[in-house]
């Protein structure tokens, strides 16, 4: 039997988001527990899937609960399953993850959420110096047929500290994060194709990571750093 996302993971946060307190969770908690274990077989064959044609150190399912501390939106469970896999570092980088929540809000995403200060300059300080490789790569039909042509993320208004706003490769430059997203429906996330699907997705992004893991392991001169 071919290993699928329950429909039913689907409309209990349908239900929960409805009900997003604790004396209703609590008493579907077991039910939640089954489903959530169902899923974890989904990531896990993922992690499988990926380890095929990369190195996947780690993968890390995310709880429901939330981290209200400092938010204002103080409901107490998340309305959705998320997970990351983790390439082996330092040597490869970059991430992917899997986010799984109904009403059509379900996407995979790959790339860098929050290099650190020196990733990123290091970044910027290349695409500063030669921008061409990495937009030969966004250019390419198969690549962006799957991700797109562009970065999705944050990114400064006009240029960071130290870099020119009249740069050619501003629009690469002035990025906090370097992210492509893929969008599923709940039909796709529930078709027995889905976990197919997201591997190849996943394994279409290769160009960009082995180009950003040069990058990230070596200094403005090609000098490896590891």
């Amino acid at each position: 039997m071919s290993i699928t996302v329950p429909k039913e993971a689907l409309d209990f946060f349908k239900k929960l988001e409805k009900n997003n307190n604790r004396d209703w969770f609590n008493e579907r908690k077991k039910a939640f527990k089954t489903m959530e274990a169902e899923v974890k077989q989904v990531y896990s064959t993922i992690f499988d899937a990926l380890n095929t044609h990369d190195e996947i150190d780690k993968l890390k399912m995310f709880r429901i609960y939330r981290d209200v501390r400092f938010s204002k939106n103080k409901d107490p469970y998340k309305t959705h399953f998320g997970g990351s896999f983790h390439r082996t570092k330092p040597r490869l980088r970059g991430g992917y993850y899997l986010h799984i929540q109904p009403n059509n809000e379900s996407f995979i995403a790959t790339g860098f959420w929050e290099p650190a200060p020196a990733d990123l300059l290091r970044i910027r300080k290349e695409f500063e110096m030669d921008d061409s490789e990495i937009r030969e790569i966004l250019a390419n039909k198969k690549f962006n047929s799957v991700w797109g042509d562009t970065f999705v993320g944050d990114e400064v208004k006009t240029a960071p500290k130290g870099f020119s706003k009249e740069h050619k490769a501003i629009d690469l430059i002035k990025k906090k994060q370097y992210i492509f997203t893929k969008k599923y429906t709940d039909k796709e996330v529930l078709d027995a194709n889905f976990i197919k699907d997201v591997n190849e997705s996943f394994k279409a992004i290769r160009p960009y990571f082995d180009y950003m893991s040069d990058v990230l392991t070596t200094d403005l001169n090609g000098v490896s750093l590891i």
